[in-house]
């Protein structure tokens, strides 16, 4: 199923990605109280599935996933095989980091980077070994200007042979220099046909520096996949007394969907990732169409111009990101 199947409806252009679930430990605040107390591969699975069964009944129909997301691979194939008559989904995974915790919350290293060839066949090898026929979009995980893939030609050359094959090739960014990194993958080709078909990146109310790169992304034809729209749990955590959540006050609102909105709002944002882990967050998520309305019908544009005093340098959003901790 291609992304362009997706359904046309406002919580059509919500997805459900599975980094906070598919490990024990994520940099999201507030994981304490929103993950079971034992963070088995057992409990966290039942996880999975239970925001994977509330985020398809509420329409949702795109789910992402990442060799580095520990077991979501796993999980999500999981999920598939126990619910064979569910066929209108499209499947998103990422290669390019390499999970190294061994299902440690406390491990000194997380995940390791590598944009090689190698990892690639290795990685695709990996994917295909666990989610088969179901790979829709397989895209570089983190890519930036200094990204092997935006100049490795032999590499380019397999990520094309993958897309001649029926799987959508892409591209995700993160970093102070996402702008670069997007504006770098459009100019890819091979033999003259553009590789990347989609572009994944950063994009919230704290880090909005990559929005004129994803409206040239899209204004080009590619399909645009927003992530971490609540800044890891930043703009939910810290709401209160912030102008989104005087918003969120004025309209009966909640910050979540309020900062998931602002990005719908967006006409090139195609599709915005919820990061949910628990079935309350989804529920909350999916109400951002709602929510969207609500503040243009109550204050007009108005509402959300005033969120743009939250706004950081993107440096400074990046480093205060790196020092989050894993838990």
């Amino acid at each position: 199923m291609s992304l362009e199947r997706l359904p046309a409806t406002p919580v059509g252009r919500i997805g459900l990605g599975l980094a906070a679930v598919g490990r024990p430990a994520y940099i999201n605040l507030g994981r304490a109280a929103d993950l079971p107390a034992e963070r088995t591969v057992h409990a966290m699975e039942a996880r999975a599935h239970e925001v994977l069964d509330a985020a398809y009944a509420h329409g949702v129909r795109y789910f992402d996933v990442a060799r580095s997301y520990g077991k979501a691979e796993q999980f999500l194939a999981d999920w598939l095989r126990g619910h064979p008559e569910i066929r209108d989904v499209v499947i998103g995974s990422k290669w390019g980091y390499r999970y190294t915790a061994d299902w440690h919350v406390d491990a000194k290293v997380h995940e390791v980077k590598e944009h090689s060839r190698a990892m690639f066949d290795r990685q695709l090898a990996e994917t295909r070994g666990i989610l088969g026929d179901r790979l829709d979009l397989y895209q570089v995980h983190s890519v930036t200007p200094q990204s092997p893939v935006l100049t490795d030609r032999a590499l380019q050359e397999a990520l094309a042979a993958l897309a001649a094959e029926g799987v959508t090739v892409g591209v995700s960014t993160s970093g102070p220099e996402q702008p670069a990194a997007l504006r770098a993958a459009l100019e890819v080709t091979v033999a003259g046909v553009p590789l990347f078909s989609t572009v994944q990146a950063t994009y919230n109310l704290l880090e909005p520096s990559a929005g004129a790169a994803l409206a040239e992304a899209h204004a080009a034809g590619r399909t645009v996949i927003v992530k971490e729209a609540l800044a890891n749990g930043r703009l939910v955590h810290e709401a209160a007394k912030s102008p989104l959540g005087h918003l969120a006050a004025r309209t009966g609102t909640a910050p979540d969907a309020l900062a998931l909105a602002a990005v719908l709002r967006e006409p090139w944002a195609d599709l915005v990732l919820s990061g949910a882990a628990t079935r309350d967050q989804l529920d909350g998520n999916v109400s951002a169409p709602a929510a969207l309305r609500t503040v243009e019908d109550t204050e007009g544009g108005a509402g959300f111009a005033g969120l743009s005093a939250l706004a950081e340098p993107a440096p400074a959003y990046w480093r205060h990101r790196s020092g989050l901790p894993w838990a």
